[in-house]
């Protein structure tokens, strides 16, 4: 067999890829706020879409607001939560001698459980509030960092399994799951339950995150993946953690083959960076959301994670414009996590361990996300369907889904070929090779632009320019659109073209209504027109300049 043709044969040898059983929800109880209609539509929506038995979905009348105090999270949500569980039987409840790293285990505790996950759904309050009058309980030792009571109600809930155990309020817990390998161990008889939320700035939002979910489960995580790290020196012992964790998530990414791309300026990714087709994204350090996610539509795949580590990125999750996780949500993403408060950076998620369980050990959400938690009891939020489990399926057997359903996104399922291949040391010839021969390439904005970049590698800048612009014609998304232009600009840049750079350059400017840096293209198009002596279109960018002056950030 010829070997440009490896990729059409593997079509044919993952034909009978068998089928795959995706997590139901018999292991779930959801909650809504029984004050809150919408609360109660998202609730029932969920339980449908998943399976919940009806039995299992609880209306609690809890406040309204995102904030509620600890008497009410302690008479209203957490001990009316533990006793229904007990009273319907999903959960069994004695008195045990201590486990192993478990801490307070010694008292009352779940001893068997028929379930796993708690979904939280929109109008349930995400914060509890600080109250003084516990505050007398703290020792004289205790790090005054972790003198506070205030927490997320996610991840207080966490410990319901241990209600009996007298546990502390304040501070956070010592995970005694943290990173496991063993996903028995995520289960209430070992003193957590898996809690995640159906949230967002609206009750339609947080709908979506159901649908997107089970989309990325039916055809898989695809598109690209981004990289937002801070650029930090070794030297830095405080915060190079930050960074650390962002690159291990990247180097994961490149072994699962998403294109990849790392920013390690000190800066966030510049507001006019064109981040097209985002199935991954993991940054910090801003306060509140920016850059390319302030555009008004972000190009989000179907079940895209993204994830900005700030203390505060989920102080509130019901805006659209503050901190993080709610703009996030908003603009498309299905599933993140956040802070609603200072937690201290070490008791921040360990997204590299996240990743790692998602998506090489196949977990849920859920399942992933808590055993990325050094500590419970504390200060995070999990948002998305914690029964989402895009990796269920090996890519050989997303692949046989999509060429039998003749889907257009096994165009990526290609691109995440091509790049396992490259990364293993593939020659460039063959890759190149193969994607010429591929019959998918040929109608594939994705594909062209990958086949375009190979060539540029193997130093055939001329057939680069051609697929480039070949990829244009092959209806690439808006962002997409962009950065082919951009790249094209560059490329008549380096060939002294000043008159096909200008021209590349206008069309971001005239098709991108809502391109975020006008001004600078248009200060790189007016040094063209002056170093072309062209009069009229050095007129015409002074006066678009003046219209379209440069955005604060």
């Amino acid at each position: 067999m010829k070997k440009t043709y490896w990729l059409l044969s593997l079509v044919l040898v993952l034909a009978s890829a068998p089928p795959v059983a995706f997590a139901d929800g018999s292991e779930v109880v959801v909650v809504y706020n029984k004050k809150s209609p919408e609360s109660k539509a998202v609730a029932e929506y969920y339980a449908r879409m998943r399976q919940v038995p009806s039995k299992q979905v609880y209306g609690l009348p809890l406040p309204t607001t995102e904030i509620m105090s600890r008497a009410d999270f302690t008479d209203l949500l957490q001990r009316p939560l533990a006793k229904r569980l007990e009273a319907d039987g999903l959960w069994k409840v004695g008195k045990v001698s201590a486990l192993t790293n478990l801490p307070g285990s010694d008292g009352r505790r779940v001893i068997t459980s028929k379930i796993r996950y708690l979904v939280l759904c929109y109008g349930v309050p995400l914060r509890i509030a600080e109250d003084p009058g516990l505050r007398e309980n703290i020792p004289a030792d205790y790090p005054g960092a972790f003198r506070r009571n205030a927490a997320a109600v996610d991840s207080e809930l966490t410990v319901l399994p241990l209600l009996g155990a007298g546990l502390p309020a304040f501070g956070p817990l010592q995970n005694w799951v943290y990173a496991t390998t063993n996903n028995a161990a995520l289960n209430p008889t070992n003193g957590i339950l898996l809690v995640a939320r159906l949230d967002g700035p609206t009750a339609e939002v947080a709908r979506g995150l159901v649908d997107k979910a089970l989309a990325a489960e039916r055809d898989g995580l695809w598109g690209r993946a981004y990289f937002d790290a801070r650029g930090l020196p070794a030297t830095e012992t405080n915060y190079i953690v930050g960074d650390e964790l962002i690159l291990m998530m990247a180097r994961t990414a490149k072994i699962l083959g998403y294109e990849t791309v790392i920013d390690d300026n000190p800066g966030t990714f510049r507001r006019d960076f064109p981040m097209s087709q985002i199935a991954l994204y993991a940054g910090w350090y801003d306060q509140d959301v920016s850059g390319p996610f302030r555009l008004p539509k972000v190009e989000f795949m179907p079940g895209a994670f993204a994830y900005h580590l700030h203390s505060f990125s989920a102080a509130t999750i019901r805006n659209t414009t503050n901190d993080w996780v709610g703009p996030l949500l908003a603009k498309g993403a299905t599933c993140t996590m956040g802070c609603v408060d200072e937690p201290s950076l070490q008791f921040t998620p360990n997204i590299a361990v996240f990743f790692e369980r998602w998506t090489l050990s196949a977990c849920t959400f859920g399942e992933a996300a808590w055993s990325a938690q050094v500590g419970l009891s504390w200060q995070t939020t999990v948002v998305g369907d914690p029964l989402y489990r895009p990796f269920a399926r090996s890519p050989e057997q997303l692949h046989a889904h999509l060429a039998g359903d003749n889907n257009p996104l096994i165009a990526w399922s290609f691109l995440r070929m091509i790049n396992g291949f490259q990364l293993r040391g593939q020659p460039l010839s063959q890759l190149i090779g193969s994607l010429e021969n591929l019959p998918t390439t040929q109608h594939s904005a994705v594909l062209t632009e990958k086949l375009a970049s190979l060539c540029d590698a193997a130093g055939k800048p001329s057939s680069a320019l051609a697929l480039y612009q070949k990829a244009l014609e092959l209806d690439p998304s808006p962002q997409q659109r962009i950065r082919l232009h951009l790249t094209i600009a560059d490329k008549f840049t380096a060939d002294g073209q000043k008159r096909e750079t200008y021209d590349e350059l206008r069309k971001i400017f005239v098709e991108n209504p809502d391109y975020m840096d006008k001004f600078e293209v248009l200060k790189r198009m007016l040094d063209l027109a002056i170093a072309l002596g062209d009069k009229d279109e050095i007129t015409r960018c002074v006066k678009e300049m003046q219209d379209n002056p440069p955005k604060p950030d």
